[in-house]
């Protein structure tokens, strides 16, 4: 098998994983939108990743299957993370500062940072997806095949989260209204509260 058949595949099925929207894409798009951050924010997540997949591929998959209680703090610690990120976009909404300016309440790098990598490691999807599955898919590979897979897999994540952060700009003009800034802290809001529910009842 050449090179590039796994490399394909490793980039297929890591873009199917991260294209989902969920908590981090939303943060990394709020980032986009707002042009603060965005080249470190979508390195640290595209790293991470890179990170998580490297591992998932050496066997962390199925050490992480093998936790209940290691899924379990995980997922409760996610939760709370979540809940507390969403209450906060809705607050935004209703601040009264909200109609005067678009670019509002911009986060500080330490805050950005630390916001990423808690979306990234605080949730257990990260780690039953991006490190399980795919850990689990390239184990039919072997040697410089798996290698290729892998290299598929991060190389989606560097494609999406720069695509993603840098993109958002091309919807500048919408979101000159504040109005539209209301509209996507609602959605984000909502996002949140929804995975952190799930994530709670689950």
């Amino acid at each position: 098998m050449s090179f590039w058949a796994p490399a394909l595949a490793g980039f297929s099925l890591g873009s199917g994983l991260i294209m989902a929207i969920g908590a981090q894409n939303a943060f990394v798009l709020r980032l986009g939108l707002l042009r603060s951050h965005v080249f470190v924010i979508c390195l640290l997540c595209a790293l991470s990743d890179a990170v998580l997949i490297v591992l998932g591929i050496a066997g962390l998959g199925t050490l992480v299957q093998r936790s209940p209680l290691l899924l379990t703090a995980v997922t409760y610690g996610g939760a709370l993370f979540l809940f507390v990120y969403g209450l906060m976009a809705f607050r935004r909404v209703f601040a009264p500062e909200a109609m005067k300016t678009g670019r509002k309440d911009t986060p500080t790098l330490a805050a950005a940072v630390a916001t990423a990598l808690g979306f990234t490691f605080l949730n257990p999807h990260v780690y039953l997806d991006t490190v399980l599955l795919l850990g689990s898919f390239s184990a039919k590979y072997f040697g410089q095949e798996r290698i290729a897979f892998g290299f598929g897999a991060v190389t989606a994540s560097f494609v999406w989260f720069f695509g993603l952060g840098y993109g958002a700009r091309l919807l500048a003009p919408v979101f000159a209204r504040p109005l539209a800034w209301q509209v996507l802290d609602v959605l984000i809001g909502g996002v949140m509260w929804l995975l952190a529910a799930s994530l709670f009842f689950s």
